[in-house]
């Protein structure tokens, strides 16, 4: 497993943990913002009325209303990128990446705008006569190439195999398999639940609601995202309040090093502003998915007679997703401090790594080289060889590194015994450990962990974890939904309705198996795979630029022609 893992990162660190797409994915949204002159601020109380149902027609085609579109894409992005992704982006970066979510997140509700708006115009009806869309349908149709004898080269439809055979994919890696991870952690850790039996209940509730397609599963959306909010949102309010004299040093603090990256503080080794802007974006990207041509899939099925208001309804999805309930996540885990706390946990071995000197954490000279090591700067030696433990303790003067930080106090166990023998290490990782062998002891903690303890920081006290365990079940479950149905529209694209209930068979089965996997593994292939359908989206939108902003002035003419009592914006 730990070759695996391995896998993933070093990959990773070619396609989404690299430069190059961090900036591709910035600079698609600073594009369109500039280009259709900020449509999400402009156009953001039109979207508000459309969501209402203002403008519908009778005679608008489609499987959902605009509501119930934003619901269904709302509880595909709402879910552990919330919860525990938020955290992960603090663990990894500090307070700035937070910044670096949100801007994420602005720039995000314009491409999402732009993607929604060519999916939607470009859906079809399958043969059941369900409406199937999304990014692979606009490519397939739109981005083949003429030459100049007018023959045409079929590459749209080869670029929307690969997206299609990517959501596919990305439906495991970022709709499935981490979303369960988190509730079976949350409902181990809270209530004590063995994980393979919340796996095993859930994924029969997920079969029972897949299996009716899209107009049961809005039908449970458009239900369960309002009141996962409130819940959520009552339970940060009690963490703000109860903290609230940090409210104020907690919000500086994401402004206030965003180009100079987070200063170490507690337990915190420190982030460079490199690492807490890659952090971020791919955060914010996880969260939000904008440019990931996920959401599409769920408004190209609303009903509406023309596109670029089902766009329009999609600016909101970001800015709830992340601009409220990412912020919202973390004011609480900045104010009530529990971000830099070193706490007593059980290490995951993936998450470890042994230094080959040992590094104090009061020292800042040490602190320093740590840092460099951890943010991609010069490498500390790692050990190598066999680390002998007795009576639980660590003999050689080495360091162990877990979750970035400079772990305290460590004890092996077996058994729940005091350990005494020999842990082998390979290049700084722990290898072949048995799993009755346990290590323990003082260390920053991140994902929903991280979040879990910061809601018991709260006036409602150790009913906090409740809240949150109750909040990744819901945020969670409905991601997994929403998911099955991109990758149902995604097996219709490539091979046709009639093997959708293969997917899902196989959608429900391998939720079962994710809930008791581990949990690094899976974070780490949820990023490739958005990767993998991030790139031909971005690339397809960039050449529809013109042809999105024709539709849109078009859309204005026929809205003044419809309404002319009602001022529209200037033409773009």
């Amino acid at each position: 497993m730990q070759q695996v893992n391995n896998f993933f990162i070093n990959l990773h660190s070619y396609l989404g943990g690299h430069e190059w797409f961090v900036y591709f994915l910035v600079g698609t949204g600073i594009f369109f913002t500039f280009y259709l002159k900020f449509p999400q601020i402009r156009y953001f109380n039109h979207a508000i009325k459309i969501v209402k149902g203002k403008f519908d027609k009778k005679s608008d085609k489609g499987d959902t209303s605009h509501f119930q579109a934003l619901a269904t894409a709302l509880s595909g992005t709402v879910g552990t990128g919330n919860i525990a992704g938020v955290a992960l982006a603090i663990h990894l970066g500090g307070p700035a990446a937070l910044f670096w979510m949100l801007l994420t997140a602005f720039l995000g509700m314009c491409t999402k705008f732009v993607e929604v708006t060519l999916s939607h115009k470009y859906r079809d009806f399958d043969e059941k006569g369900m409406v199937s869309g999304g990014p692979m349908y606009y490519m397939k149709k739109r981005l083949n190439i003429t030459l100049k004898n007018n023959k045409v080269i079929q590459t749209g439809k080869w670029l929307g195999i690969f997206f299609a055979a990517a959501t596919i994919l990305s439906s495991f890696g970022s709709g499935s398999l981490p979303q369960v991870v988190s509730i079976s952690d949350s409902m181990f850790a809270t209530f004590g639940i063995k994980h393979i039996i919340t796996g095993a209940v859930l994924s029969v509730l997920l079969a029972l609601i897949i299996i009716g397609g899209i107009k049961r599963i809005v039908k449970v959306t458009d239900k369960l995202v309002p009141a996962m909010a409130i819940i959520y949102f009552i339970g940060a309010l009690g963490v703000v309040i109860y903290n609230y004299e940090n409210i104020i040093p907690s919000i500086i603090s994401i402004f206030q090093n965003v180009f100079s990256g987070s200063s170490a503080v507690g337990g915190f080794i420190g982030a460079s502003f490199a690492f807490a802007f890659n952090q971020g974006v791919n955060r914010g990207l996880f969260s939000n998915e904008a440019g990931q041509g996920s959401a599409p899939i769920a408004h190209s099925a609303a009903r509406a007679h023309e596109p670029v208001s089902e766009g329009m309804v999609s600016i909101l999805e970001p800015f709830i997703d992340t601009i409220i309930i990412c912020m919202l996540t973390g004011v609480v885990l900045l104010s009530s401090g529990v971000w830099n706390e070193k706490i007593n946990n059980q290490f995951q071995i993936t998450d470890i790594e042994i230094l080959a000197n040992s590094y104090n954490q009061s020292n800042t000279v040490h602190i320093d080289q740590v840092r460099h090591h951890l943010n991609g700067g010069e490498k500390l030696a790692v050990f190598d060889g066999n680390l002998t433990i007795e009576n639980g303790n660590l003999v050689e003067p080495v360091t162990m590194i877990h979750a970035r930080s400079i772990a305290e106090n460590i004890k092996f166990s077996n058994k729940n015994d005091p350990y005494t023998g020999s842990v082998k290490v390979s290049d700084g990782k722990i290898i072949d450990l048995p799993s009755s062998i346990k290590i323990e002891g003082e260390s920053l903690v991140h994902s929903a962990q991280l979040t879990t303890i910061a809601f018991t920081r709260s006036i409602f006290g150790k009913w906090g974890k409740y809240i949150v365990a109750i909040g990744i079940m819901l945020f969670a479950f409905s991601t997994a939904i929403s998911w099955s149905y991109y990758g149902d529209r995604s097996v219709t694209f490539l091979f046709g309705a009639k093997y959708v209930i293969f997917y899902r068979i196989l959608f429900v089965v391998a939720f079962f198996f994710a809930s008791f996997t581990d949990t690094t593994i899976i974070w780490n292939l949820s990023l490739l795979t958005v990767v993998f359908m991030a790139v031909p989206n971005l690339i397809g939108i960039l050449l529809l630029r013109k042809e999105v902003r024709s539709t849109i002035n078009q859309y204005w003419v026929d809205f003044k022609n419809e309404h002319p009592e009602i001022k529209t914006p200037k033409k773009i």
